[in-house]
């Protein structure tokens, strides 16, 4: 009996690049985290001789408040952002789902956060190391936004040098398991809350009004796109969507979260917050959300205030990840997955491929 065994058929080998904007590993790191983050021009639209100067100057000012909210966190996170350890179990279930939907395939998943470790060079030269035959690009951004998807995507395309075909999922929306997982989590929150009247309020991370006006960035329209569908997935009766984390003097996209507690606060109605924008759990749910929005809503005696989790590893939204990469397999260039992006934004990079180089 010959001691050979058969020939496997060889599969392709698949990498999975997920985009984050990445955080600090503990109180140490703060500072450099903030300087990588201000020097971006998608951040700050200066030229480099008068950009880097002022991130350092940002980044040195703020330091401490911003070391004092990471460490409001608690111990678990050493001080730092629960981002990569919560997108590490997110990549670990994408995995697993990936090897139930490519047996024949060697695929993995590989972070490349933006603006601290594991950063988008770390990853491209992992990711080369792997030699793919195949690599898709799956932004941890439901909406495309300049600010992080297409930053995201400019540093991938300057770092990577390795082998295999490469093709991007700009956004998905309205991708039906994100969809889905939101509305489980919404309907579980109010289940919790029960009879008392409350309004659903959709917090997404803000951006300066002039990135949609100006620069044509859908993020804003696809955010809407997104409240649209959970809200009649859910069954939603009042809901509205506000935007949190304003900085700096520019004229943000409104209105903002605390504007709507206070809105709450006048209708006489409670509060079930739901992060719409960031699928984990970080620095703008963990302290933004829970501590400092929370506080605000009892100032305003706004009862109950309750926030409903980012989907995290929900199991719908793992599942249209992993769809999402299955899907892209079959194409080439840069796609949305699902419906959601109307495409017809300057800065959308399905429209103008140019936009992401």
């Amino acid at each position: 009996m010959s001691h050979h065994a058969a020939p496997s058929p060889v599969g392709r080998r698949i990498a999975v690049v997920l985009f984050n904007l990445g955080g600090p590993d503990d109180q140490a790191t703060v500072k450099p985290f903030l300087f990588n983050l201000f020097n971006d021009p998608a951040i700050i639209g200066l030229p480099g001789l008068f950009r880097t100067p002022l991130a350092n100057l940002i980044s040195s000012r703020r330091e401490a408040s911003a070391q004092a909210n990471y460490a409001l966190m608690g111990t678990d996170y050493n001080g730092g952002s629960p981002l990569l350890p919560e997108t590490r179990k997110q990549t670990d279930a994408l995995d697993a789902r990936l090897a139930e939907a490519l047996p024949g395939d060697t695929v993995r998943s590989f972070i490349a956060m933006r603006y601290w470790h594991p950063l988008t060079e770390e990853a491209a030269t992992d990711v080369a190391a792997f030699a793919p035959d195949e690599i898709v690009v799956l932004p941890l951004y439901p909406q495309f936004s300049t600010t992080t998807t297409r930053s995201s995507l400019r540093a991938w395309n300057k770092a990577y040098r390795g082998p295999g075909r490469s093709r991007v999922v700009c956004c998905y929306p309205q991708a039906d398991g994100w969809v889905e997982a939101q509305a489980q989590l919404i309907r579980k929150g109010l289940a919790e809350i029960g009879d008392h009247p409350v309004r659903v309020l959709f917090s997404a991370h803000g951006i300066p009004e002039k990135l949609v006006t100006k620069d044509g960035d859908p993020y804003q329209e696809q955010v809407e796109a997104t409240v649209a569908a959970v809200a009649v997935r859910a069954g939603l009766k009042d809901h509205a969507l506000c935007y949190q984390s304003r900085v700096g003097p520019l004229k943000w996209l409104g209105p903002s979260t605390p504007e709507a507690i206070d809105q709450a606060a006048e209708d006489k109605v409670g509060v079930l917050i739901v992060p719409i924008a960031f699928v984990s759990e970080h620095i703008e749910t963990l302290v933004e959300l829970d501590q400092e929005y929370a506080e605000l809503a009892e100032e305003k005696g706004v009862h109950p205030y309750v926030r409903v989790p980012a989907v995290g590893t929900a199991e719908p939204f793992i599942a249209t990840l992993s769809d999402a990469v299955v899907d892209a397999l079959g194409r080439d260039g840069i796609r949305p997955y699902g419906p959601g992006c109307q495409g017809r934004w300057k800065a959308c990079p399905c429209q103008n491929p140019r936009m992401a180089a």
